[in-house]
């Protein structure tokens, strides 16, 4: 891995791939990454994304901006991206935002993989 390079493990959890974040999520990492992960995987069919933020403390608004590029990526791409284990930081700034209402985000992993096969209520 390259010097700057945003660190992830992929994982599968039944039909949902599941992205570990292990970064902070700013320029320093190469926010870019997180984009190029979701194109990845959108080109490889996958529609059910869920990014584990567990290990993450801190996004700043590059990393925002990449978040909702690659939302709106899966999004035309009629995928499937939400959240999982928002940090109260990376929450607190999506609200402040009001991006907090585009995603769909869940604190149990479980209902989070549910969630991927639970119509929309919307």
């Amino acid at each position: 891995m390259a010097p700057g390079s945003m660190k992830w493990v992929e994982r599968r959890n039944e039909d949902v791939v599941v992205i570990d974040l292990m970064d902070e999520l700013k320029p320093e990492s190469r926010d870019v990454q997180l984009r190029s992960i979701i194109l990845d995987l959108l080109d490889r069919d996958e529609k059910k994304i869920l990014l584990n933020f567990d290990k993450t403390s801190y996004m700043d608004s590059v990393g925002v901006g990449e978040l909702v590029a690659s939302y709106t990526t899966a999004s035309i791409r009629e995928a499937e991206l939400k959240l999982l284990n928002l940090p109260r930081q990376i929450h607190d700034f999506l609200d402040s935002t009001q991006l907090i209402s585009v995603f769909e985000y869940f604190s149990d992993e479980a209902k989070a993989v549910e969630s991927f096969n639970t119509p929309a209520t919307h």
